[in-house]
Protein backbone atom coordinates (compact mmCIF):
# COMPACT_ATOMS: atom_id res chain seq x y z
CA UNK A 1 0.00 0.00 0.00
CA UNK A 2 1.05 3.71 -0.71
CA UNK A 3 0.53 5.90 2.26
CA UNK A 4 1.24 9.71 2.49
CA UNK A 5 1.88 11.32 5.88
CA UNK A 6 0.83 15.48 5.49
CA UNK A 7 2.25 17.02 8.68
CA UNK A 8 1.80 20.77 10.22
CA UNK A 9 5.35 21.42 10.66
CA UNK A 10 8.55 20.20 9.97
CA UNK A 11 10.68 17.34 11.86
CA UNK A 12 12.34 19.88 14.17
CA UNK A 13 12.15 21.81 15.83
CA UNK A 14 8.19 20.65 17.29
CA UNK A 15 8.15 17.01 18.20
CA UNK A 16 5.18 15.51 16.72
CA UNK A 17 6.23 14.52 13.15
CA UNK A 18 9.57 13.04 14.77
CA UNK A 19 8.29 11.13 17.57
CA UNK A 20 4.88 10.04 16.20
CA UNK A 21 4.37 10.14 12.74
CA UNK A 22 8.34 9.26 11.83
CA UNK A 23 8.05 5.98 14.23
CA UNK A 24 4.85 5.06 12.92
CA UNK A 25 5.80 5.48 8.97
CA UNK A 26 9.20 3.23 9.77
CA UNK A 27 7.04 0.51 11.17
CA UNK A 28 5.24 0.92 7.94
CA UNK A 29 8.16 0.36 5.48
CA UNK A 30 9.37 -2.47 7.45
CA UNK A 31 5.83 -4.25 6.71
CA UNK A 32 5.93 -3.69 3.17
CA UNK A 33 4.48 -0.28 2.84
CA UNK A 34 5.20 2.76 0.61
CA UNK A 35 5.47 5.62 2.73
CA UNK A 36 6.17 9.13 1.93
CA UNK A 37 6.26 12.23 4.36
CA UNK A 38 5.30 15.13 3.06
CA UNK A 39 6.26 18.31 5.85
CA UNK A 40 6.33 22.09 5.41
CA UNK A 41 9.21 23.71 7.61
CA UNK A 42 7.72 26.97 7.69
CA UNK A 43 9.02 26.70 11.25
CA UNK A 44 12.81 25.62 10.46
CA UNK A 45 13.44 27.01 6.46
CA UNK A 46 16.41 25.71 6.00
CA UNK A 47 15.22 22.44 5.45
CA UNK A 48 12.85 23.65 2.62
CA UNK A 49 13.23 21.41 -0.80
CA UNK A 50 15.07 18.93 1.18
CA UNK A 51 14.40 15.16 0.19
CA UNK A 52 15.98 12.48 2.30
CA UNK A 53 15.14 8.68 3.57
CA UNK A 54 14.93 7.82 6.83
CA UNK A 55 15.14 3.40 7.39
CA UNK A 56 13.00 3.52 4.09
CA UNK A 57 10.75 6.53 4.61
CA UNK A 58 10.71 9.16 2.16
CA UNK A 59 10.90 12.27 3.88
CA UNK A 60 9.81 15.60 1.77
CA UNK A 61 9.95 18.76 3.05
CA UNK A 62 8.39 20.84 0.55
CA UNK A 63 9.68 24.31 -1.12
CA UNK A 64 8.19 27.06 0.81
CA UNK A 65 6.05 29.85 -1.57
CA UNK A 66 6.92 33.21 -1.63
CA UNK A 67 3.99 35.77 -1.05
CA UNK A 68 2.60 38.32 1.64
CA UNK A 69 0.41 36.28 4.45
CA UNK A 70 -3.01 34.64 3.00
CA UNK A 71 -1.61 33.93 -0.39
CA UNK A 72 1.17 31.99 1.36
CA UNK A 73 -0.79 29.65 3.79
CA UNK A 74 -2.84 28.88 0.66
CA UNK A 75 0.27 28.13 -1.93
CA UNK A 76 1.51 26.01 1.02
CA UNK A 77 -1.62 24.01 1.56
CA UNK A 78 -1.57 23.61 -2.37
CA UNK A 79 1.46 22.38 -2.73
CA UNK A 80 1.49 20.21 0.18
CA UNK A 81 -1.81 18.40 -1.40
CA UNK A 82 -0.42 18.52 -4.17
CA UNK A 83 3.01 16.20 -3.90
CA UNK A 84 0.68 13.66 -1.84
CA UNK A 85 -1.56 13.36 -4.61
CA UNK A 86 1.75 13.11 -6.76
CA UNK A 87 2.61 10.02 -5.02
CA UNK A 88 -0.75 8.22 -5.97
CA UNK A 89 -1.19 6.78 -2.64
CA UNK A 90 -4.58 4.63 -1.53
CA UNK A 91 -4.33 6.53 1.88
CA UNK A 92 -3.11 9.66 2.99
CA UNK A 93 -2.77 10.53 6.79
CA UNK A 94 -2.81 13.85 7.90
CA UNK A 95 -0.81 14.63 11.30
CA UNK A 96 -3.08 17.30 13.37
CA UNK A 97 -6.52 18.12 12.42
CA UNK A 98 -5.32 21.64 12.89
CA UNK A 99 -2.92 24.19 10.53
CA UNK A 100 -1.40 23.53 7.40
CA UNK A 101 -2.31 19.33 8.03
CA UNK A 102 -5.91 20.26 8.54
CA UNK A 103 -6.19 22.63 5.63
CA UNK A 104 -4.77 19.90 3.64
CA UNK A 105 -7.29 17.50 5.29
CA UNK A 106 -10.02 20.18 4.43
CA UNK A 107 -8.44 20.44 0.55
CA UNK A 108 -8.84 16.68 0.12
CA UNK A 109 -11.86 16.49 1.83
CA UNK A 110 -13.91 18.19 -0.94
CA UNK A 111 -11.62 17.00 -3.60
CA UNK A 112 -13.15 13.41 -2.29
CA UNK A 113 -16.66 14.64 -2.41
CA UNK A 114 -16.19 15.23 -6.43
CA UNK A 115 -14.83 12.23 -6.69
CA UNK A 116 -11.53 13.68 -7.53
CA UNK A 117 -9.64 12.03 -4.98
CA UNK A 118 -10.25 7.92 -4.01
CA UNK A 119 -7.31 7.68 -1.41
CA UNK A 120 -8.78 6.92 2.22
CA UNK A 121 -8.18 10.35 4.54
CA UNK A 122 -7.24 9.78 7.67
CA UNK A 123 -6.47 12.64 10.61
CA UNK A 124 -4.47 11.70 13.76
CA UNK A 125 -4.97 13.92 16.72
CA UNK A 126 -2.54 13.90 19.81
CA UNK A 127 -3.04 17.34 21.57
CA UNK A 128 -6.53 19.09 22.22
CA UNK A 129 -5.96 22.27 20.86
CA UNK A 130 -9.43 24.00 21.42
CA UNK A 131 -10.83 25.21 24.71
CA UNK A 132 -8.97 24.03 27.69
CA UNK A 133 -6.14 23.16 25.20
CA UNK A 134 -3.40 24.92 23.43
CA UNK A 135 -5.28 27.97 22.48
CA UNK A 136 -5.91 28.34 26.19
CA UNK A 137 -2.31 27.79 26.92
CA UNK A 138 -0.87 29.59 24.28
CA UNK A 139 -1.76 32.70 25.90
CA UNK A 140 -0.13 32.00 28.88
CA UNK A 141 3.55 32.12 26.67
CA UNK A 142 5.82 35.32 27.19
CA UNK A 143 7.52 34.95 24.09
CA UNK A 144 4.31 37.15 21.78
CA UNK A 145 5.75 35.24 18.83
CA UNK A 146 4.43 31.75 20.39
CA UNK A 147 1.52 33.27 20.87
CA UNK A 148 -1.66 31.92 19.01
CA UNK A 149 -3.60 35.43 17.72
CA UNK A 150 -6.91 35.59 18.24
CA UNK A 151 -7.62 34.69 14.72
CA UNK A 152 -5.56 31.25 14.65
CA UNK A 153 -7.08 30.42 18.00
CA UNK A 154 -10.77 31.12 15.98
CA UNK A 155 -9.21 29.03 13.24
CA UNK A 156 -7.49 26.06 15.15
CA UNK A 157 -10.81 25.90 17.05
CA UNK A 158 -13.11 25.44 14.15
CA UNK A 159 -10.63 23.20 12.42
CA UNK A 160 -10.59 21.22 14.95
CA UNK A 161 -13.97 20.33 15.18
CA UNK A 162 -14.97 20.00 11.38
CA UNK A 163 -11.67 17.44 10.93
CA UNK A 164 -12.58 15.23 13.33
CA UNK A 165 -15.78 14.46 11.49
CA UNK A 166 -15.13 14.80 8.30
CA UNK A 167 -12.39 11.68 7.76
CA UNK A 168 -12.65 8.10 6.59
CA UNK A 169 -10.86 7.39 10.03
CA UNK A 170 -9.08 8.71 13.20
CA UNK A 171 -5.94 7.89 14.81
CA UNK A 172 -6.01 9.38 18.96
CA UNK A 173 -3.01 9.44 21.07
CA UNK A 174 -5.19 8.87 24.68
CA UNK A 175 -8.28 7.13 25.43
CA UNK A 176 -9.64 10.73 26.46
CA UNK A 177 -9.30 12.05 23.06
CA UNK A 178 -10.79 9.26 22.19
CA UNK A 179 -13.84 9.78 24.37
CA UNK A 180 -14.04 13.75 23.35
CA UNK A 181 -13.93 12.46 19.67
CA UNK A 182 -17.21 10.16 20.39
CA UNK A 183 -18.99 13.14 22.28
CA UNK A 184 -18.52 14.94 18.47
CA UNK A 185 -20.91 11.97 16.99
CA UNK A 186 -18.47 10.36 15.47
CA UNK A 187 -18.97 6.19 15.12
CA UNK A 188 -16.75 4.53 17.27
CA UNK A 189 -15.16 1.96 14.99
CA UNK A 190 -13.70 5.04 12.35
CA UNK A 191 -11.54 5.73 16.00
CA UNK A 192 -8.63 3.87 16.61
CA UNK A 193 -6.66 4.31 19.81
CA UNK A 194 -2.95 4.82 18.68
CA UNK A 195 -0.67 5.86 21.62
CA UNK A 196 2.73 6.94 20.97
CA UNK A 197 5.07 4.18 21.04
CA UNK A 198 8.40 2.76 21.52
CA UNK A 199 11.04 0.96 18.97
CA UNK A 200 11.53 -2.66 20.00
CA UNK A 201 14.52 -3.01 17.26
CA UNK A 202 16.00 0.42 18.80
CA UNK A 203 15.20 0.23 22.53
CA UNK A 204 16.40 3.44 24.76
CA UNK A 205 19.62 2.14 26.37
CA UNK A 206 19.44 1.57 30.30
CA UNK A 207 22.08 1.94 31.88
CA UNK A 208 23.29 -0.27 34.83
CA UNK A 209 21.45 -0.14 37.74
CA UNK A 210 24.66 -0.08 40.18
CA UNK A 211 25.65 3.08 38.40
CA UNK A 212 23.04 4.96 39.82
CA UNK A 213 23.86 7.12 42.87
CA UNK A 214 21.63 6.20 45.28
CA UNK A 215 19.75 9.62 46.39
CA UNK A 216 19.50 11.49 42.59
CA UNK A 217 15.80 11.71 41.64
CA UNK A 218 14.95 12.74 38.00
CA UNK A 219 12.81 15.28 36.41
CA UNK A 220 12.56 14.69 32.69
CA UNK A 221 10.36 17.82 32.01
CA UNK A 222 9.18 20.84 29.64
CA UNK A 223 7.66 22.55 32.60
CA UNK A 224 4.12 23.33 31.63
CA UNK A 225 2.66 20.35 32.56
CA UNK A 226 2.92 21.43 36.43
CA UNK A 227 2.95 23.84 38.77
CA UNK A 228 6.56 24.88 39.78
CA UNK A 229 5.89 24.99 43.12
CA UNK A 230 4.43 21.21 43.38
CA UNK A 231 8.08 20.07 42.63
CA UNK A 232 9.56 21.92 45.14
CA UNK A 233 7.43 21.03 47.60
CA UNK A 234 7.96 17.38 46.91
CA UNK A 235 11.73 17.96 47.41
CA UNK A 236 11.03 19.61 50.54
CA UNK A 237 9.47 17.16 51.90
CA UNK A 238 11.61 13.89 50.40
CA UNK A 239 14.52 16.13 51.78
CA UNK A 240 12.97 15.68 55.54
CA UNK A 241 13.80 12.21 55.20
CA UNK A 242 16.41 11.96 52.86
CA UNK A 243 18.62 14.77 53.72
CA UNK A 244 20.83 13.93 51.23
CA UNK A 245 18.65 13.85 48.05
CA UNK A 246 19.04 15.39 45.10
CA UNK A 247 17.03 16.89 42.24
CA UNK A 248 18.41 16.39 38.49
CA UNK A 249 16.43 18.79 36.25
CA UNK A 250 16.66 18.02 32.79
CA UNK A 251 14.73 20.29 30.51
CA UNK A 252 13.20 23.70 29.56
CA UNK A 253 10.43 25.21 29.42
CA UNK A 254 8.70 27.44 27.43
CA UNK A 255 9.32 30.21 28.86
CA UNK A 256 11.56 30.43 31.17
CA UNK A 257 9.88 28.17 33.98
CA UNK A 258 13.48 26.87 34.82
CA UNK A 259 14.54 30.45 35.53
CA UNK A 260 11.46 30.81 38.52
CA UNK A 261 12.12 27.01 39.62
CA UNK A 262 15.53 27.74 40.75
CA UNK A 263 14.61 31.34 42.25
CA UNK A 264 11.53 29.52 44.10
CA UNK A 265 14.39 26.91 45.26
CA UNK A 266 16.61 29.66 46.35
CA UNK A 267 14.35 31.54 48.47
CA UNK A 268 13.12 28.01 50.25
CA UNK A 269 16.98 26.97 50.82
CA UNK A 270 16.48 24.33 48.36
CA UNK A 271 19.30 25.50 45.36
CA UNK A 272 22.03 23.04 46.86
CA UNK A 273 19.68 20.40 46.52
CA UNK A 274 19.03 21.16 42.91
CA UNK A 275 21.28 19.85 39.64
CA UNK A 276 19.91 21.92 36.59
CA UNK A 277 21.12 20.06 33.37
CA UNK A 278 18.81 22.07 31.42
CA UNK A 279 17.87 20.71 27.72
CA UNK A 280 20.19 18.43 26.53
CA UNK A 281 20.07 16.29 22.84
CA UNK A 282 18.32 12.83 22.49
CA UNK A 283 21.63 11.57 22.44
CA UNK A 284 23.21 12.68 25.64
CA UNK A 285 19.96 11.45 27.55
CA UNK A 286 20.93 8.25 28.63
CA UNK A 287 23.99 9.68 30.71
CA UNK A 288 21.89 11.67 32.61
CA UNK A 289 19.38 9.34 33.07
CA UNK A 290 22.22 6.83 34.70
CA UNK A 291 22.35 9.39 37.09
CA UNK A 292 18.96 8.87 38.78
CA UNK A 293 17.74 6.53 41.17
CA UNK A 294 14.07 7.62 40.42
CA UNK A 295 12.40 9.74 38.76
CA UNK A 296 9.23 11.61 39.04
CA UNK A 297 6.66 13.12 36.48
CA UNK A 298 4.47 15.43 37.41
CA UNK A 299 1.34 16.07 35.65
CA UNK A 300 -1.63 18.51 37.17
CA UNK A 301 -5.28 17.63 35.93
CA UNK A 302 -5.99 19.48 33.01
CA UNK A 303 -7.15 18.62 29.71
CA UNK A 304 -4.18 19.23 28.03
CA UNK A 305 -2.63 17.13 30.43
CA UNK A 306 -5.44 14.58 30.35
CA UNK A 307 -5.79 13.97 26.63
CA UNK A 308 -1.78 14.11 25.95
CA UNK A 309 0.36 11.05 25.68
CA UNK A 310 3.60 12.03 26.88
CA UNK A 311 6.96 10.49 24.63
CA UNK A 312 9.03 12.13 28.17
CA UNK A 313 6.96 9.43 30.32
CA UNK A 314 7.82 6.26 27.78
CA UNK A 315 11.43 7.53 27.53
CA UNK A 316 11.73 7.07 31.45
CA UNK A 317 10.05 3.86 31.18
CA UNK A 318 11.72 2.62 28.28
CA UNK A 319 15.26 3.39 29.86
CA UNK A 320 14.58 0.68 32.91
CA UNK A 321 13.82 3.49 35.87
CA UNK A 322 11.44 3.49 38.20
CA UNK A 323 8.72 6.45 38.29
CA UNK A 324 6.34 7.69 40.19
CA UNK A 325 3.34 10.02 38.28
CA UNK A 326 0.56 11.61 38.97
CA UNK A 327 -2.87 9.45 37.99
CA UNK A 328 -3.82 11.60 35.51
CA UNK A 329 -4.84 10.68 31.67
CA UNK A 330 -2.55 8.11 29.40
CA UNK A 331 0.16 7.66 32.53
CA UNK A 332 -2.59 5.52 33.89
CA UNK A 333 -2.12 3.48 30.91
CA UNK A 334 1.83 3.10 30.59
CA UNK A 335 2.04 2.69 34.36
CA UNK A 336 0.75 -0.23 36.40
CA UNK A 337 0.41 0.42 40.52
CA UNK A 338 3.05 -1.28 41.50
CA UNK A 339 3.86 -3.20 38.90
CA UNK A 340 5.59 -0.88 36.73
CA UNK A 341 5.93 1.92 38.57
CA UNK A 342 4.15 3.92 40.92
CA UNK A 343 1.12 6.07 40.50
CA UNK A 344 -0.04 8.97 43.17
CA UNK A 345 -3.19 10.29 43.31
CA UNK A 346 -3.28 13.64 41.47
CA UNK A 347 -1.84 16.56 42.76
CA UNK A 348 -1.18 14.54 46.35
CA UNK A 349 1.98 16.02 46.55
CA UNK A 350 2.45 14.14 50.07
CA UNK A 351 2.01 11.26 48.31
CA UNK A 352 4.28 11.26 45.74
CA UNK A 353 6.96 12.67 48.16
CA UNK A 354 6.38 9.24 50.28
CA UNK A 355 6.62 7.12 46.94
CA UNK A 356 9.96 8.42 46.05
CA UNK A 357 11.34 8.12 49.61
CA UNK A 358 9.79 4.26 49.78
CA UNK A 359 11.58 3.59 46.42
CA UNK A 360 15.06 5.83 47.31
CA UNK A 361 15.04 2.91 50.48
CA UNK A 362 14.21 0.26 48.72
CA UNK A 363 16.68 0.18 45.83
CA UNK A 364 15.70 -3.42 45.02
CA UNK A 365 12.16 -2.96 44.50
CA UNK A 366 13.14 0.69 42.48
CA UNK A 367 14.92 -1.87 40.26
CA UNK A 368 12.93 -4.44 40.07
CA UNK A 369 9.62 -2.17 38.83
CA UNK A 370 12.18 -0.12 36.83
CA UNK A 371 12.89 -3.70 34.77
CA UNK A 372 9.69 -4.48 34.76
CA UNK A 373 8.24 -0.86 32.92
CA UNK A 374 11.26 -1.53 30.27
CA UNK A 375 9.74 -4.86 29.54
CA UNK A 376 6.29 -3.56 29.50
CA UNK A 377 6.68 -0.96 27.20
CA UNK A 378 8.04 -3.22 24.36
CA UNK A 379 5.54 -5.55 25.02
CA UNK A 380 2.53 -3.37 24.93
CA UNK A 381 3.02 -0.42 23.01
CA UNK A 382 6.21 -1.17 20.62
CA UNK A 383 5.94 0.37 17.24
CA UNK A 384 5.75 -3.13 15.59
CA UNK A 385 2.35 -3.63 17.71
CA UNK A 386 0.94 -0.54 17.56
CA UNK A 387 1.25 -0.34 13.64
CA UNK A 388 -1.09 -3.23 13.14
CA UNK A 389 -4.36 -1.13 14.81
CA UNK A 390 -3.07 2.08 12.01
CA UNK A 391 -3.62 -1.25 9.22
CA UNK A 392 -7.01 -1.49 10.53
CA UNK A 393 -8.08 2.17 10.35
CA UNK A 394 -6.66 1.94 6.84
CA UNK A 395 -8.55 -0.29 5.86
CA UNK A 396 -6.52 -3.39 5.99
CA UNK A 397 -7.62 -5.81 7.90
CA UNK A 398 -10.44 -6.26 10.59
Amino acid sequence: MRIAFIGPFGLRPKGTMAVRALPLARALVARGHAVRMILPPWDFPPDAGSRTQDAGVEIENIALPAGVPGLFQINTTRRLVQRALDFQPEVIHCFKPKAYAGLAAWWLWQLKRVSRVKARLIVDTDDWEGAGGWNDFSDQLSVVNNRYSWMQRKMFAWQEQWGLRHNDGVTVASKALQSIIWSLGVKPERVMYVPNGCNASRPFPRPATSRRPPGAILLYTRFFEFKIERVLEVLRRVLEQEPEAKLLVVGKGFHGEEARLLRQAEVLGLRGSIEFAGWVEMTALPEYFAQAAVAIHLFDDTLINRTKCSVKLIDLLSAGLPVVADTVGQNAEYIGHNETGVLAPDGDTEAMAQAVIALLRDRERADRLGARAAQDIVERFSWDRLVLDVERVYGLST
